[in-house]
């Protein structure tokens, strides 16, 4: 007697556990991105002069600056010249056309 044993294809369903994982990988991802996070950093009256006499050269000189600055827990920057000052918004436009907050900024970079 011979016994045929046939293959049956389950579907979808055989790749269910990869789907599952790929849940859990964003999971751990979003966890750790929460866990990344810290809170604004502090500034000295010492350090906002210093933060606007480089604001005031850069714009003078039109040099080029890196301006270093807190977004949603992370300290983040970007590089580029000032564009405008907007002192009614207390906004920085670079010249990347980028809007950051001058309650956002921690540090200020320049280049010669």
């Amino acid at each position: 007697m011979h016994n045929e044993t046939t293959y049956v294809d389950r579907g979808i369903i055989k790749w269910a556990p990869f789907d599952a994982l790929v849940g859990y990988h964003s999971l751990i991802q979003e966890l750790k991105y929460r866990l990344g996070k810290k809170d604004q950093p502090v500034l000295s009256d010492d350090q906002y002069e210093e933060m606007n006499r480089k604001l005031q050269i850069a714009v003078y000189q039109n040099l080029e600056i890196e301006v270093e600055y807190y977004k949603d827990g992370y300290t983040r920057s970007s590089l580029g010249t000032i564009r405008k000052i907007d002192w009614i918004q207390h906004v920085i436009i670079l010249s990347t056309f980028e809007k950051i907050s001058a309650h956002d900024i921690i540090n200020l970079h320049l280049f010669n």
